[in-house]
């Protein structure tokens, strides 16, 4: 499957990185890890990108937002695989997101319990207060 057809318009990476609000290095670096590829531009200097790997940033995006790790937008795109699969990476992502349900969800539970924990504290702090204000008359 090509993904680069002739007479798509591609966008400079300077164009995207302003349009996205990211940096130029931000995007080489989703190609030096291997998460996204650019094509070069007819004059042989610029590099671009077509409306697809325009999508393929946003979605990176949207992981990033999502909590994943390079590492983990590394497996997603290996799964996606040379055929360009998305059925292939949607089992993995749903894992991937999965996992990071439960992280949160134990996250939440260790938050809980401290707020408790500062609550009483605050309790037992307050009351100590008013017993030192009242020895203290």
């Amino acid at each position: 499957m090509d993904f680069e057809k002739d007479g798509d318009e591609v966008t400079p990476i300077g164009e995207l990185a302003i349009k996205f609000g990211l940096t130029t290095r931000t995007i080489r670096y989703w190609e030096e890890v291997g998460i996204l590829e650019s094509v070069q531009r007819s004059d042989g200097a610029t590099r671009g990108f077509t409306p697809y790997y325009v999508r393929r940033i946003k979605f990176i995006m949207k992981l990033k937002e999502l909590g994943l790790t390079i590492k983990e937008m590394q497996d997603l795109y290996a799964a996606y695989g040379e055929a360009k699969l998305t059925e292939r990476m949607i089992p993995r992502l749903v894992e991937i997101l999965d996992e990071h349900i439960d992280k949160i969800d134990e996250k939440m539970a260790k938050l809980a319990s401290l707020r408790k924990d500062i609550v009483s504290y605050r309790q037992r702090m307050t009351g100590r207060m008013a017993e030192l204000a009242e020895e203290a008359k």
